[in-house]
């Protein structure tokens, strides 16, 4: 027999791609949500023909269906914040965009989804500067890799200074925080940075192996926004969020023959 909800839970939204083998996109963000007790909705963005090993189709979304489902939620649902992660092409972007001003969500997580864990392309290149231009002044937070990182600010971001100077850069772009991810580093450990253009805290911990990643930044993203529903500050929604991904990484199923998904079930 299911438990009953005591209360109503706070509500997310993620705007992201579907991910047809489940490890990543909107399917790894409602997992996600769901783990944090949070009540999971979606704005499906692009279907990906998609596995462990690549991705080997794609169809976007009309931009007016993506922010047409953007506000059926905030109508309805009103989520309390809200992720996005694989925009696809510059329209898609331009509707999100003007969506999210119009709904005046104030806790937005921007994961600039650029290229899959398989090294396959999920932006086309002349959106980068529509997402540069019209989400980072949105943001609360982005949370670039690296190599998401060099192509926002246009400069090498390949150690800790670089990481840096990167974050400045994207404050002074717009957003509000940057959480810069390390795991591409080529050290023995993972080095996260987040700043707030007034505040630097860093994270530090072990690499652990480098198989079980796949919807590893749509999973953090998503944990970072649930943080937020939940009416945690930044930094202990960030916190959390790094912590249930890296036991979600450590106790990765092991499913798949490239890229394996991570262990949703992970304690939050």
């Amino acid at each position: 027999m299911k438990a009953a909800v005591s209360k109503r839970p706070p509500v997310a939204l993620t705007i992201a791609g579907s991910d047809s083998g489940g490890g990543a996109g909107i399917q790894a963000d409602l997992k996600t949500f769901h783990a944090f007790g949070v009540f999971g909705t979606s704005a499906v963005t692009a279907v990906t023909v998609q596995n462990t090993v690549g991705v080997t189709g794609v169809q976007t979304i009309d931009p007016g269906i993506v922010a047409a489902q953007i506000h059926s939620v905030m109508q309805d649902l009103t989520p309390a914040a809200c992720k996005s992660g694989m925009l696809a092409d510059a329209p898609i972007i331009h509707a999100v965009a003007d969506a999210l001003s119009d709904c005046r969500i104030e806790r937005y997580v921007l994961d600039p989804v650029m290229v899959a864990a398989s090294g396959d392309p999920l932006l086309d290149p002349d959106a980068v500067d529509a997402l540069r231009t019209e989400l980072l002044p949105l943001a609360a937070l982005v949370t670039p890799n690296l190599d998401e990182a060099s192509i926002l600010t246009g400069m090498g971001v390949a150690s800790e200074t670089e990481m840096r100077r990167a974050a400045e850069h994207l404050v002074n772009a717009g957003s509000r925080a940057v959480l810069i991810k390390g795991g591409h580093l080529e050290a023995d450990q993972i080095v996260d940075v987040l700043y707030d253009g007034n505040e630097w805290l860093e994270w530090r911990a072990n690499k652990l192996p480098v198989g079980n990643a796949h919807g590893t930044g749509c999973t953090l993203s998503a944990a970072i926004a649930a943080g937020l529903a939940l009416g945690h500050p930044l930094n202990e929604a960030v916190d959390r969020g790094l912590a249930y991904t890296r036991r979600a990484i450590a106790t990765a199923p092991g499913l798949g023959a490239g890229s394996t998904p991570l262990n949703h079930w992970a304690e939050t």
